[in-house]
């Protein structure tokens, strides 16, 4: 069980939200999601304040998985590359993992890399199919044995890198826990499906979530443009600084709030940043939260 792991089970078994322990430590709810998702970890002083609140010792806390000595599970790998020469439009349909990380990269390749610590034998499992027709690129990550969707939810993460500079726009079909968008730039990243838990970091042009789900949301560094399309559901985005964004209600029913310093707000014309947020669709709500 690695830090995080641990300080989500601690927290839920002595009946705390994240928004209870932000504030008891003093820091932001942002914070302990990043800190439970492994993303960041606590200082020293909020570490001794942690284990202070859970009346556990810093051992306890952090050194469990040293202690328990749990042996390294081996990790099934498998990688498929495609050469390209110019800007393309990518559909990929990926259907169901734990994790998938979508970044840029600078070589003229797409690098489709399957992983698992359960999962044995990725490449028998698992059949990446590539059609590629003009500036188009369709990429379609099959499973061949038919693993059921729960197994996959737990097992499988996905690592998609596509060459900046040939990447225009990009569609993605999936449904996983995590997703994570990093070091970005293109005309426009939509993403059709559930997602658990998002990281966004570093992205120029506009990212388009689409689903009835609820989403919960970090922006860590710039984002240009965050639009989420939902029916029914909630979307929670983590910014570092609110002032930076200007937030838009295309949406039919549907409700932008601000959480600020602790305080709500449905006043969103405050805001008149460089990047924007925004939410369409019907019933659905937004909050975006700052430190």
């Amino acid at each position: 069980m690695n830090f995080g792991e641990r300080l989500k089970q601690i927290r839920a078994n002595q009946g705390l939200s994240q928004e209870q322990l932000a504030e008891k430590i003093g820091v932001s709810r942002q914070a302990i999601t990043k800190w439970e998702t492994n993303r960041g970890l606590p200082d020293v002083e909020n570490m001794i304040i942690l284990a202070e609140i859970f009346k556990v010792t810093l051992d306890e806390l952090i050194l469990e998985r040293m202690n328990t000595a749990e042996p390294q599970q081996e990790i099934s790998y498998s990688e498929t590359v495609y050469d390209i020469d110019c800007g393309k439009h990518f559909d990929i349909r990926i259907g169901n993992a734990r994790k998938i990380c979508i970044k840029g990269c600078d070589d003229e390749k797409v690098h489709i890399k399957l992983q698992s610590e359960v999962l044995e034998n990725l490449s028998s499992l698992y059949k990446v199919k590539i059609d590629e027709k003009k500036k188009r690129l369709d990429i379609d990550c099959q499973n061949k044995k038919e693993i059921s969707s729960f197994e996959v939810k737990e097992s499988l993460d996905i690592i998609i890198m596509l060459p900046v500079n040939f990447t225009e726009h990009c569609e993605i079909d999936a449904s996983v826990k995590e997703l994570y968008i990093e070091n970005l730039k293109m005309k426009c990243l939509e993403y059709d499906g559930d997602a658990e838990s998002v990281y966004i970091k570093d992205t120029e042009g506009s990212i388009e979530f689409t689903g009835k789900t609820d989403y919960d949301i970090i922006i860590d560094g710039n984002c240009t443009q965050l639009d989420v399309n939902q029916w029914g559901a909630k979307t929670l985005v983590h910014v570092e600084d609110i002032n930076k964004y200007t937030l838009v209600n295309k949406g039919r029913k549907s409700k932008i709030y601000c959480l600020k310093d602790g305080s709500v707000s449905e006043e969103i014309s405050d805001y008149n940043g460089e990047n924007t947020i925004s939410i369409s669709g019907i019933g659905s709500e937004l909050i975006v939260s700052s430190n």
